[in-house]
Protein backbone atom coordinates (compact mmCIF):
# COMPACT_ATOMS: atom_id res chain seq x y z
CA UNK A 1 0.00 0.00 0.00
CA UNK A 2 1.01 3.25 -0.97
CA UNK A 3 -0.13 5.91 1.51
CA UNK A 4 0.52 9.81 0.72
CA UNK A 5 2.91 11.93 2.80
CA UNK A 6 0.58 14.86 4.89
CA UNK A 7 2.93 17.03 5.09
CA UNK A 8 2.85 20.83 6.33
CA UNK A 9 1.34 22.41 2.43
CA UNK A 10 -1.21 19.51 1.92
CA UNK A 11 -2.40 20.67 5.71
CA UNK A 12 -2.66 24.07 4.55
CA UNK A 13 -4.33 23.51 1.23
CA UNK A 14 -7.11 22.04 3.21
CA UNK A 15 -7.37 24.68 5.43
CA UNK A 16 -7.88 27.02 2.56
CA UNK A 17 -10.36 24.86 1.30
CA UNK A 18 -12.48 25.24 4.40
CA UNK A 19 -12.07 28.99 4.48
CA UNK A 20 -13.01 29.34 0.75
CA UNK A 21 -16.05 27.54 1.00
CA UNK A 22 -17.47 30.07 3.28
CA UNK A 23 -15.09 33.57 1.96
CA UNK A 24 -16.52 34.78 -1.47
CA UNK A 25 -14.88 38.01 -2.94
CA UNK A 26 -18.01 39.57 -5.13
CA UNK A 27 -18.17 43.00 -6.72
CA UNK A 28 -18.88 45.15 -4.08
CA UNK A 29 -16.35 43.28 -1.64
CA UNK A 30 -13.69 41.50 -3.41
CA UNK A 31 -11.32 39.01 -2.04
CA UNK A 32 -7.91 39.40 -0.67
CA UNK A 33 -6.21 36.52 -1.06
CA UNK A 34 -2.58 36.06 0.49
CA UNK A 35 0.21 33.46 -0.68
CA UNK A 36 3.45 33.25 1.63
CA UNK A 37 6.28 31.75 0.19
CA UNK A 38 9.77 31.23 2.34
CA UNK A 39 11.70 34.34 0.21
CA UNK A 40 7.82 36.87 -0.71
CA UNK A 41 4.54 36.94 -0.42
CA UNK A 42 2.38 37.45 -2.87
CA UNK A 43 -1.26 39.25 -2.98
CA UNK A 44 -4.55 39.38 -4.96
CA UNK A 45 -7.64 41.08 -4.40
CA UNK A 46 -9.61 38.85 -6.28
CA UNK A 47 -13.53 38.78 -7.73
CA UNK A 48 -14.63 35.30 -7.74
CA UNK A 49 -18.03 36.03 -9.57
CA UNK A 50 -16.18 37.01 -12.88
CA UNK A 51 -12.80 34.96 -11.98
CA UNK A 52 -10.91 37.76 -11.98
CA UNK A 53 -8.03 39.33 -10.45
CA UNK A 54 -8.47 42.88 -9.91
CA UNK A 55 -5.10 44.07 -8.53
CA UNK A 56 -1.87 41.96 -7.31
CA UNK A 57 0.92 42.78 -5.73
CA UNK A 58 4.56 41.03 -4.81
CA UNK A 59 7.44 41.59 -2.27
CA UNK A 60 10.38 41.39 -4.94
CA UNK A 61 8.29 44.26 -7.34
CA UNK A 62 5.73 46.04 -5.35
CA UNK A 63 7.69 46.92 -2.06
CA UNK A 64 9.54 49.89 -2.07
CA UNK A 65 11.64 50.99 1.58
CA UNK A 66 9.34 53.08 3.73
CA UNK A 67 8.38 53.16 7.48
CA UNK A 68 7.22 50.18 9.14
CA UNK A 69 7.09 51.17 12.75
CA UNK A 70 9.11 49.04 14.50
CA UNK A 71 8.94 45.93 12.71
CA UNK A 72 11.96 44.88 11.02
CA UNK A 73 12.81 41.96 8.41
CA UNK A 74 10.32 40.07 6.78
CA UNK A 75 7.46 41.89 9.16
CA UNK A 76 8.42 45.22 7.52
CA UNK A 77 8.51 44.33 4.22
CA UNK A 78 4.89 42.39 4.71
CA UNK A 79 3.32 45.91 5.87
CA UNK A 80 4.76 47.47 3.37
CA UNK A 81 3.71 45.10 1.10
CA UNK A 82 0.02 45.98 2.07
CA UNK A 83 0.14 49.76 1.91
CA UNK A 84 1.70 49.33 -1.37
CA UNK A 85 -1.60 46.82 -2.29
CA UNK A 86 -3.75 49.38 -0.56
CA UNK A 87 -2.60 52.26 -2.90
CA UNK A 88 -3.25 50.17 -6.16
CA UNK A 89 -6.71 49.33 -4.51
CA UNK A 90 -7.59 52.59 -4.34
CA UNK A 91 -6.71 53.35 -7.76
CA UNK A 92 -8.30 50.38 -9.15
CA UNK A 93 -11.55 51.99 -6.85
CA UNK A 94 -11.70 49.09 -4.31
CA UNK A 95 -12.56 50.34 -0.95
CA UNK A 96 -13.71 47.53 1.03
CA UNK A 97 -12.43 43.53 0.63
CA UNK A 98 -12.72 40.50 2.33
CA UNK A 99 -9.39 38.83 3.73
CA UNK A 100 -8.90 35.57 3.06
CA UNK A 101 -5.59 34.42 4.98
CA UNK A 102 -5.11 31.49 2.78
CA UNK A 103 -4.84 28.84 5.42
CA UNK A 104 -2.03 30.94 7.38
CA UNK A 105 -2.24 31.47 10.74
CA UNK A 106 -3.63 35.39 11.44
CA UNK A 107 -0.03 36.29 12.57
CA UNK A 108 3.54 37.64 12.15
CA UNK A 109 3.59 38.06 8.17
CA UNK A 110 -0.12 37.63 7.88
CA UNK A 111 -0.79 39.83 10.16
CA UNK A 112 1.47 42.76 9.18
CA UNK A 113 -0.16 42.35 5.93
CA UNK A 114 -3.51 43.10 6.98
CA UNK A 115 -2.42 46.01 9.00
CA UNK A 116 -0.74 47.18 6.64
CA UNK A 117 -3.51 47.35 3.96
CA UNK A 118 -5.80 48.98 7.02
CA UNK A 119 -3.41 51.86 7.84
CA UNK A 120 -3.55 51.87 3.63
CA UNK A 121 -6.91 52.97 3.22
CA UNK A 122 -8.37 49.09 2.94
CA UNK A 123 -11.66 48.21 4.97
CA UNK A 124 -12.19 44.52 6.28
Amino acid sequence: MNKSKVTKQVKRQKRHARVRAVVIGTAERPRLTVFRSLTGMFVQIIDDTLGKTLVSAHTKTDVKTGDAGERKGKLAVSYLLGLALAEKAKTAGITTVVFDRGGYRYHGRVQALAEGARDGGLQF
